[in-house]
């Protein structure tokens, strides 16, 4: 190992070439070129391949990062790729909109000693694209199909993950979706520079040629109910995502002109694809020329004002409550955005939108951080007399998501949530409060990221499974 690994005092950390920025601010592909073999076995031969991989740790798949960093820096790619996709279904996603930074490589144990991390990532996505080039990844082959069906509401992360898990179990699997193609958040939320859609689109894909059906355009309490889908298949698992966008209480808040993230994000994309958009052709939802400020601080805040960017906006403006430091967004994003011109309102909070008919500017308190609150972070406290003016053609409100109320739309009263509107579902088994009703995903656990997604979608999986295994065992001992 010693002549292949452990290689970080003598090669510092490089990440693949980023495009420069006067040029990537004119289209949507993705920022980063590709590595070149030599130097994707380069940057894997500086794993320090710890005893307590801390990487492997932070990461909420637990995937075998030295392991198959070890392989790519030994040449042996089909390995490194059999084992990066064992415990995750949608690695070539995950090496490009992981907040790295945050779990595997901001935990690395070379960074912490001031080395400077092993670039995880980068080489997640370089393992996979190779694996997808060499036509290593294959359709499920399912050697004995069984009787038993599932019905999978949602094709965002969470679903995919447990539909491709159960399909390898042998089952019959049926995903049911609203919008006109799968991937839920991964088509229509994040932007192509970050996820360019045909990695989506060929994912979708190959789950459809091992037999996974599809049935897009689809509402459940419209066209049909959740009961009369429980009657359809042998279990069921709710993992819709959380969509419905928390709204801002302030003066002014009807005015035209003020638009939720992701109805911004979906006509980019939509666009992107080649859809027709009438809101975005008219020039409503199109950020061509105008002062533009988004409000917020998550990673959707930095998916806006780099669309906003693309988009030509005449300036992009981001207002957040809090310092730099304690932004919740991926602190490499933040530095993309700031290198394409974004302008960062740090301790800023809007406090009333002014304009006639649609908004023309924005009023601002300026903030300062008080004591800390319950959640340990300091808590914004507005400064008396500070407030200020900015011009704004257009505003985007990116301050999270909530749930969408499931039993009113599913015609299904009966389903329990919690007080916060997301689903309620036993800890261990992911069951809801009805028999054979599975939830997973963000309408369990609140808006997250979609590594935590295909987590839960794995681990959904194996507790369906299991009750189908159950009902088949009571089956036989009735017969």
């Amino acid at each position: 190992m010693p002549d292949k690994m452990l290689k970080f005092v003598k090669i510092g950390q490089q990440n693949p070439p980023k495009r420069e920025v006067d040029n990537r601010k004119k289209d949507f592909n993705e920022i980063y070129d590709e590595f070149i073999t030599e130097k994707a076995k380069e940057q894997s031969s500086r794993c320090s391949q710890c005893g307590v991989p801390f990487c492997q740790v932070h990461c909420p798949l637990s995937n075998n990062i030295p392991d198959w960093l070890k392989l790519t820096a030994e040449g042996r790619l089909k390995e490194a790729y059999e084992l990066a996709q064992s415990t995750n279904n949608m690695p070539e996603v995950c090496g490009r909109i992981c907040p790295q930074d945050r779990l595997c490589e901001g935990n690395c144990v070379i960074e912490q000693s001031g080395h400077g991390t092993v670039t995880i990532g980068s080489m997640e996505k370089y393992i996979t694209d190779n694996a997808w080039e060499q036509g290593w990844v294959k359709p499920i082959s399912v050697e004995y199909e069984k009787d038993q069906n599932v019905g999978i509401i949602g094709a965002g992360p969470a679903g995919l993950a447990a539909a491709e898990q159960l399909r390898k179990n042998g089952y019959k699997i049926t995903i049911y979706d609203r919008y006109d193609r799968a991937g839920g958040l991964l088509i229509y939320g994040i932007p192509n520079f970050k996820l360019e859609k045909y990695v989506v689109e060929r994912r979708t894909k190959l789950l459809k040629e091992s037999g996974i059906e599809f049935v897009q355009n689809f509402e459940v309490g419209k066209d049909a109910t959740l009961d009369q889908l429980r009657k359809k298949h042998d279990a069921i698992l709710i993992a819709t995502g959380v969509y419905k966008p928390r709204e801002i209480d302030l003066p002014g808040k009807d005015l035209d002109n003020i638009f939720p993230a992701m109805e911004f994000l979906t006509a980019s994309n939509k666009k992107g694809l080649g859809d027709k958009v009438e809101l975005f052709d008219k020039g409503i939802l199109n950020a061509e020329g105008k002062d533009v400020i988004v409000i917020g601080g998550g990673d959707t805040a930095m998916d806006c004002v780099r669309t906003s960017v693309r988009q030509k906006a005449k300036s992009v403006k981001c207002l957040y409550r809090r310092d730099k430091e304690n932004m919740p967004g991926s602190a490499r994003e933040v530095a993309n955005a700031e290198e394409e011109g974004v302008e960062f309102v740090w301790l800023s909070s809007p406090k009333e939108f002014k304009g006639k008919n649609k908004v023309e500017n924005l009023i601002v308190d300026q903030i300062e951080l008080g004591k800390p609150d319950e959640s340990g972070r300091r808590r914004p406290e507005i400064k008396e007399g500070s407030e200020f003016e900015i011009k704004a053609d257009m505003v985007i409100k990116a301050l999270g998501f909530d749930p969408e109320n499931l039993p009113l739309l599913f015609d299904a009263k009966e389903l329990q949530v919690t007080k916060w509107g997301t689903i309620k579902a036993d800890f261990d088994t992911m069951e809801t409060n009805l028999n054979g009703v599975f939830a997973a995903g963000d309408i369990v656990r609140g808006a997250s990221l979609v590594v935590w997604a295909i987590k839960d979608g794995r681990e959904v999986a194996y507790s369906i499974k299991t009750y189908l295994e159950n009902n088949e065992l009571k089956k036989i001992k009735v017969a």
